[in-house]
């Protein structure tokens, strides 16, 4: 379904690779981190092509709600009881210049860009707010704990990071790229050995492409012999309803909880999500989303519906920097946790950097290669090795596993790595890269 996004703007077209090319950095991927990347570059005199296998913007980036908060959840306690103080402080920071950023560029573009204090509450435990709060007073991040939320359910307490930010993101891409050198309808199919100069070979439909560095920001990494991507993420599909007459919040609001609720305004229509799930499992979807939405704003209209999914770490950081440690001049951004505005930015500050031979102080908190071990891993190696077992005459091209019905999206889905396919087999998500046979 189109988004509220997509039913406002038309995005500019790009020509798509017409023969062989040689280039310094090749960036795969045409969604918000993969532009920003390319925008930097640009800026810094460093040659660039950035290739799209379809249209720029039209996956999770089209679909996203756009809010812009270094706030992720709960996470910050997480981080510190897991790496430590410094490591959470540093999260903070990095989020925090990423918003900076954004307002900076958001002065010469017209993208309904706005200052809102973002709000993290829980509806049963209280206690996740207090723990958290306590973490971030001392790491001086700039928060508070709210007893009261303006939301049509009670809350048992939020923190509330202040000054924050929404956007449109389709109105902000159309502006950054113009200029830009990029190849749309351009589907990588496969890579190719080093030449000579230390190159690598990247092989489109459409031709060729001859690089010394190499960013994948295709949302789930497409190299699967390497970094070990299929173990350390799965993807989380949401839901949102664009609703009219359902009144004005003065801030942006998200459960703690995976499944609960998210609120923003966009104009005049009320953000509604809810219904999430892990891609491939049952949830409650649209069917979930609308009961809810009747229920909290009886007299509100319908706009329109979307769908969007997001790769989950095995640890709520996302994976930002080289590839793999044995991966010369490939690097990657992913598993940005649902937080992929704000996480773009990061990414694409951080790998410019890199890029360039710069150090950058978050490089080992995002690094691709830090430890696995987690409780999250095991859950998705039980889940693949349960699927792999599973008959199915649906299987996923990417590794195999048996691909479920979604009956609410008529689509069919893979619970290990959330390769979504259409009912006549046409891939709609990746990380698999070609349709059912």
């Amino acid at each position: 379904m189109q988004s509220i996004w997509e039913k406002e703007v038309r995005m500019p077209s790009f020509p798509c690779l017409d023969g062989d090319r040689k280039t310094d950095v090749l960036i795969i991927g045409g969604g918000i981190a993969g532009i920003l990347c390319a925008h930097f570059l640009k800026k810094c005199g460093v040659e660039y092509c950035l290739v799209e296998a379809n249209r720029l913007g039209s996956g999770t980036t089209g679909h996203t709600t756009a809010k812009i908060t270094a706030q992720h959840g709960f996470v910050y306690h997480e981080i510190a009881g897991r790496y430590g103080l410094e490591a959470a402080r540093q999260y903070y920071v990095a989020n925090q210049d990423a918003i900076e950023k954004y307002g900076e560029l958001c002065k010469e573009i017209d993208c309904n860009w706005e200052r809102r204090d973002n709000y993290v509450y829980s509806v049963k435990n209280r206690e996740k707010a207090e723990r958290e709060m306590k973490v971030l007073e001392r790491i001086g991040a700039k928060a508070r704990l709210e007893e009261c939320i303006p939301l049509p359910f009670a809350t048992r307490g939020a923190v509330c990071f202040p000054d924050q930010a929404q956007m449109h993101p389709l109105k902000f891409l159309a502006e950054l790229v113009k200029g830009l050198r990029i190849y749309e309808n351009t589907k990588v199919t496969g890579f190719g050995g080093c030449t000579g100069a230390g190159a690598r070979v990247v092989f489109t439909n459409h031709g060729r492409i001859v690089a010394k560095t190499i960013i994948i920001a295709t949302h789930f990494p497409m190299l699967n012999k390497h970094g070990s991507y299929f173990m350390k993420l799965y993807q989380h599909r949401s839901y949102v309803l664009a609703l009219k007459g359902a009144g004005s919040l003065p801030g942006m609001y998200v459960d703690e909880d995976k499944k609960g609720c998210s609120f923003r305004n966009a104009g005049e229509y009320l953000l509604f999500g809810s219904g999430g799930h892990r891609t491939g499992k049952n949830g409650g979807s649209y069917t979930e989303l609308r009961s809810a939405a009747e229920r909290f704003y009886p007299e509100a209209m319908e706009v329109c519906g979307f769908a969007t999914q997001d790769c989950m770490s095995l640890d709520g950081i996302p994976y930002i920097g080289r590839y793999a440690k044995h991966c010369e001049n490939v690097f990657v951004a992913t598993g940005f946790n649902k937080w992929g505005m704000t996480s773009s930015m990061v990414a694409a500050m951080l790998l410019s950097d890199l890029i360039q031979g710069k150090k950058n102080e978050y490089e080992k908190l995002f690094s691709p290669s830090r430890s696995m071990l987690t409780g999250q891993l095991a859950i998705n190696l039980a889940e693949s090795t349960m699927n792999l077992l599973s008959f199915s005459k649906k299987r996923c091209p990417h590794l195999g596993c048996a691909l479920k019905w979604n009956k609410e999206e008529h689509s069919w889905d893979c619970p290990c790595h959330g390769s979504r396919f259409s009912e006549t087999g046409k891939v709609l998500d990746n990380p698999a890269n070609g349709d059912l046979k």
